[in-house]
């Protein structure tokens, strides 16, 4: 099916109770680190979006925290399809940080500290997100 309009979708930035962040690995992003998402169904919410999106995609329940990017995505080179997304991107908390992928969106993850995840190989709009949750704790 061909798009027609850019497509609204959420990205879950998730924190665990260690400050670790969660990464997953995605071949829709050609293998690159990202973050559990997508689409919003018509009619939801985009908070009850991303909790269903997480729960789906790596079986955590997360409870959003805040809004912290929108970002626009005009047909992504790293993405697998010529699509165009609206990205709204939360900082969501997750108590447990027992992850299961379900291989079929999230083929790998990964917990990692916040001055670690820079050096690791992430698609270019989660490289956006972190780094501006990098900037809110550094102003905390």
């Amino acid at each position: 099916m061909v798009q027609t309009y850019p497509e609204a979708t959420v990205g879950a930035l998730i924190v665990n109770d260690k400050g670790e962040i969660l990464l997953v690995r995605s071949h829709k992003w050609g293998d690159k680190y990202t973050v559990p998402g997508g689409h919003i169904e018509l009619g939801e919410k985009s908070q009850a979006a991303i909790k269903r999106e997480v729960k789906e995609e790596v079986g955590l329940d997360v409870e959003p925290i805040r809004l912290l990017l929108v970002q626009e995505a005009i047909f992504p080179s790293e993405y697998v399809k010529h699509e165009h997304f609206i990205f709204m991107d939360y900082l969501c908390k997750s108590k447990s940080s027992a992850v299961t992928p379900d291989k079929d969106e999230i083929q790998d993850y990964i917990w990692t500290r916040p001055d670690q995840v820079l050096q690791l190989e992430l698609e270019g709009y989660t490289r956006n997100l972190v780094t501006e949750y990098l900037r809110t704790l550094e102003t905390h």
